[in-house]
């Protein structure tokens, strides 16, 4: 993973745990768990890192729900 898809993949973590009011901690355990950072983010940095981060957030949100990560 390069510079720009690590602090993307910190971005992505902290938005959604903002937007979630969760542990930062606890979110990146989530998505790495469900294999979201790795199978989505990094691979999908060039693509995802253009939307906005409102779109992000509930995107990433509605994708954990989905593989299981959030209730």
């Amino acid at each position: 993973m390069d510079f720009k898809a690590l602090n993307f993949t910190i971005f992505c973590i902290g938005s959604v745990a903002e937007h979630l009011k969760m542990n930062a901690r606890d979110v990146y355990h989530r998505m790495q768990d469900a294999g979201i950072i790795s199978d989505y983010i990094v691979p999908g940095y060039d693509v995802l890192h253009t939307f906005s981060k409102e779109y992000i957030v509930e995107d990433l949100v509605d994708f954990m729900k989905r593989k299981g990560a959030l209730a």
